[in-house]
């Protein structure tokens, strides 16, 4: 099991790094699009949506990732911003206010319509934010995610050498308050390395770790949010696709709670 993990996952981190750094805009611009229509099929059988509403979830999320790339092609900076500014202030008060009350009451949300709405919040956030993050600069996009696959790294085999108090046994039974702890360190760790290397002053060091640590609660928010639809749904994994890991939505959950609100940093900050 651990073998095909790490195989799998070196594999999906060549591919990403060509994409990334070797594709034109229009490039990786599909990508994004196929990484967000895979997620809206596994999301679909997630959500348990009939063959027609899966159809139409499905044809919706294209049409508003593409009608997004489209605006963004043949408009400005200063009037994308409006727009992008909206989905990511959705994206923020979904994952810092909804998500945290729907963990700590369990509340079990099986219309479709309602499901489709999440799963749109989930998605297409995330998706813009790849091409936000991107577009600022490609280390952008990469430092994050790197950030969250650290936290994951590190909360995986802390947890499962020194794991013994469960975080959410209800949701989640493999993850403990042990992993988290582990995955504080290890971004800790990426945190410093990166920081000798970026020329920043020590005053901003503090601040860095504590962001960091912050994201770290945000990763493991989306991480609980996936086990708990996929609890409710009453399977393993979103999907089939990678070996070792189960579906797409099971290697970006983490992403999708984080990448938003990077991107929204990002664009408060060039708004100034």
């Amino acid at each position: 099991m651990l073998k095909s993990r790490v195989i799998t996952a070196i594999i999906l981190l060549v591919l990403f790094l060509l994409a990334l750094f070797g594709l034109p805009d229009a490039g990786w611009a599909a990508v994004v699009v196929v990484v967000v229509m895979q997620g809206t099929s596994e999301w679909s059988r997630l959500a348990k949506l009939s063959g027609a509403q899966a159809n139409l979830f499905w044809g919706l999320t294209l049409a508003m990732m593409l009608g997004l790339i489209g605006f963004d092609a043949y408009h400005p900076i200063e009037q994308q911003a409006f727009p992008h500014l909206l989905i990511y202030a959705v994206s923020a008060l979904f994952w810092l206010i909804v998500v945290p009350a729907w963990l700590m009451v369990g509340w079990k949300v099986e219309r479709p319509l309602p499901m489709a709405l999440v799963g749109a919040v989930v998605l297409i956030p995330t998706g813009l934010a790849m091409l936000d993050l991107r577009g600022d600069h490609p280390l952008w996009l990469l430092g994050m995610m790197g950030l969250v696959w650290m936290a994951d790294i590190a909360a995986y085999f802390t947890g499962r050498t020194f794991g013994r108090n469960k975080l959410a046994p209800s949701i989640s039974p493999g993850k403990t308050w042990e992993g988290v702890a582990g995955a504080m360190l290890g971004v800790a760790v990426y945190v410093l390395v990166a920081w000798s290397f970026s020329g920043l002053g020590f005053a901003v060091l503090p601040a860095l770790l504590v962001a960091s640590w912050c994201w770290v609660g945000l990763a493991v928010f989306g991480d609980l949010f996936e086990s708990a639809i996929k609890r409710q749904a009453g399977v393993k994994d979103s999907g089939a696709l990678l070996p070792g890991h189960g579906g797409l939505l099971d290697r970006i959950d983490a992403l999708t709670s984080t990448l938003p609100l990077a991107a929204l940093a990002l664009l408060l900050q060039h708004l100034k």
